[in-house]
């Protein structure tokens, strides 16, 4: 019988959002940095990775004794697969549904970045100089999103909105009624070459890891640009950095990096056709919040013995309802 006030562990790095406070009227709530949870993993039946990123749980497995659920507050789970997890009856979500429309919107700006040239007018300003250019249109233009996931379906939805033919690339062929055609990843590089903006929000596993290699890039348009609001590990970093320096490719938006924070030697800062953020795409105003909306749901359903939302396939590694 599932106990009503469980004790749930917050690990956290740095300052622990207030939001993470709300858990506390509804379970036994520690929070815990990567270095106490050894200490405070012992008892514990959910762990609430807020830090998605550290290797704590893999250091403090032999303390998970009680551990019956780990929700992650992303919706990549790649960081926490280990193999204990994957062979373990323990139970994995995610916060898929969080980040879909705030990350279509940041891809959505991107392009009207690249298009519009306003990461040119923001260096002329800082100069004070006046320079007049001519930009792009968007209407028109085509895109492929890699991942047939929610976060890619919003990111079609909102590209087609704004004027822009959309295509995807994910497990099988098919079409579909947000994406039009789509393509198989593994035919990446044959269709590269047909797109104006190369999309990447798949998860990370064994199949995507270095989808977008030497090949791919060597195909696209030298007109095309790369946003990956992914993860860092699904582009080939050496062969895209090669890639803009030669002008084999127009432009890149990264949002993730194959280190993070980016290494201040990565020659990517100095590119003029590189927008660099730190990895903070699907990050609103509101997130904390829903974050832990999503958690409290999945709480009370767990105290009441019912199906939990965001189930992960961890042998996949991600949600299967719905084909990456």
């Amino acid at each position: 019988m599932v106990q009503p006030n469980p004790k749930v562990v917050a690990l956290h790095t740095g300052h622990p959002p207030a939001a993470l406070q709300r858990i506390q009227h509804h379970a036994d709530l520690h929070i815990s940095t990567p270095e106490q949870l050894p200490h405070t993993l012992p008892g514990a039946e959910i762990l609430y990775a807020w830090d998605f990123r550290t290797d704590a749980l893999t250091n403090a497995w032999p303390h998970a004794t009680h551990l019956r659920w780990i929700h992650a507050a992303s919706a990549g789970v790649d960081h926490l697969l280990t193999p204990e997890l994957v062979n373990s009856d323990i139970t994995l979500t995610n916060s898929r549904g969080v980040f879909d429309q705030p990350i279509a919107e940041y891809v959505l700006g991107l392009i009207l970045t690249f298009a519009k040239d306003l990461h040119t007018s923001i260096r002329l300003q800082d100069r004070k100089h006046w320079k007049h250019r001519e930009t792009e249109q968007i209407h028109g233009k085509t895109a492929l999103i890699i991942g047939t996931g929610p976060i890619g379906r919003a990111i079609a939805r909102q590209l087609t909105a704004a004027g822009l033919t959309v295509n995807a690339a994910g497990r099988t062929a098919r079409h579909d009624p947000d994406f039009g055609h789509v393509h198989r990843s593994t035919d990446l590089a044959h269709h590269a070459g047909n797109y104006d903006y190369l999309v990447l929000a798949a998860p990370l596993t064994d199949q995507t890891r270095n989808l977008v290699d030497d090949t791919v890039l060597a195909n696209c348009k030298p007109t095309a640009r790369i946003i990956n609001i992914g993860r860092g590990e699904l582009i080939d970093e050496p062969a895209l950095t090669t890639a803009l320096q030669h002008g084999r490719i127009a432009g890149a938006a990264l949002d993730v990096f194959h280190t993070e924070p980016l290494p201040e030697d990565s020659p990517l800062w100095d590119m003029p056709n590189v927008l660099i953020s730190p990895h903070m795409a699907g990050d609103t105003t509101d997130w904390t919040d829903a974050l832990v909306d999503l958690f409290l749901t999945n709480l009370r359903a767990y105290t009441q013995g019912s199906k939990l939302r965001n189930v992960v396939n961890k042998k996949l590694g991600y949600v299967s309802e719905t084909e990456p």
